[in-house]
């Protein structure tokens, strides 16, 4: 008798262990399937090809700090590009506390406007050198907590500074700059974005909830300062979280704000074959449904699938121009209302000029 009831409940064991591995399987496919699910998504626009005949994305190229480059660009007389985009720091409209100083925009909007061209710029708080501080000098003190922190790239070397936008007294002066600028240039901007959302930081003042309720003040003081003009937030990662493992709605919750308050959103690279950008900023585009406008920037080293510089020996290597794959999974995978085109050579030259309609 004993003998009998260990033999059914070392079966009724098997048995519990079989289901639970049944029911377990799925589960695990589930999850792989839901981190690959868009890595092929790509290959559907593999056939695009030049030219990009004219739509309704507004394009622009991305100048970066390097606005002195926009004088007789050939861009200027391109029919398909709406304007530049350029990137101003903080410490460059702030030199002194409260002294707002806008020379340097006003002679860029002056200059586009002879051509019919329009800016759209880009408001720097963060720094991917070490060397570079976005903030005015005045935030660098024990009254704003520093006001910067360095940031960290994934081997744990600086890369930069940022910000403390988990910081009140911080936001409050970010949103006095924002408040300054929108008085004097909302409507006369096409538009004007934050930079992305992604850092790293080490810091004992920093909490994953305060940056994401600061990053929505932000938000919310961007778009008070600029009604008129478009709003946008490069929302690419958020500190914490992990999709599609590990999301605790940061990032999800970003996108739902700009929704509700009318800030666009977008991301900084267009990396379609990069598992991060397809479960991060693109999946969040692609599936949301969206009245906000939406934006996405081929930055540096997206001509040829990378990110930041390229080196002179990749620069000889056999290229592929893959402009017209990435137009057409930007305006049909994501529904892209901007498209910011890096101005790096020899790629858009070669590569964006020669592929882009320039039919008036």
């Amino acid at each position: 008798m004993y003998f009998a009831l260990k033999k059914i409940n070392s079966s009724r064991l098997l048995l519990s262990a079989l289901v639970l591995c049944i029911l377990c399987t799925p589960v695990q496919a589930q999850k792989k399937n839901r981190n690959e699910r868009y890595v092929d998504a790509y290959k559907k626009y593999l056939n695009a090809v030049c030219p990009v005949e004219k739509d309704s994305i507004q394009h622009f190229v991305y100048f970066a700090k390097d606005r002195e480059l926009i004088h007789d660009h050939p861009f200027l007389s391109h029919a398909m590009f709406k304007g530049a985009q350029i990137m101003y720091a903080w410490r460059d409209f702030e030199p002194k506390k409260g002294k707002y100083d806008f020379s340097i925009l006003k002679q860029d909007y002056e200059y586009l406007r002879k051509y019919n061209k329009k800016l759209f710029i880009q408001l720097q708080d963060v720094t991917f050198n070490p060397k570079y501080k976005a903030v005015p000098d005045y935030l660098l003190t024990a009254e704003y907590d520093g006001g910067a922190v360095l940031q960290y790239n994934d081997d744990n070397s600086p890369g930069g500074w940022v910000a403390k936008r988990w910081n009140k007294k911080v936001r409050e002066r970010f949103a006095l700059l924002l408040k300054a600028l929108g008085q004097e240039f909302d409507g006369k901007l096409e538009g004007i974005n934050l930079q992305e959302t992604s850092i790293g930081v080490k810091d004992s003042s920093f909490s994953q909830l305060n940056y994401f309720n600061g990053l929505k003040e932000n938000m919310l003081a961007l778009k008070k300062a600029f009604p008129t003009s478009t709003t946008m937030i490069y929302a690419n990662f958020i500190p914490g979280e992990w999709l599609p493992w590990d999301d605790k709605g940061y990032l999800r919750g970003i996108y739902q704000y700009g929704e509700k308050i009318g800030v666009g959103l977008g991301g900084p690279d267009l990396m379609v074959t990069r598992k991060p950008q397809l479960n991060h900023t693109l999946a969040m585009m692609h599936e949301g449904h969206y009245t906000v406008p939406l934006g996405i920037a081929v930055q540096d080293g997206n001509y040829i699938g990378e990110t930041g510089d390229i080196d002179e020996e990749t620069k000889k290597k056999p290229h592929t121009n893959i402009v017209p794959l990435l137009h057409d999974f930007a305006k049909d995978f994501l529904k892209i209302n901007y498209m910011f085109w890096a101005n790096q050579e020899p790629y858009f030259k070669t590569d964006v000029l020669s592929c882009f309609n320039n039919d008036k």
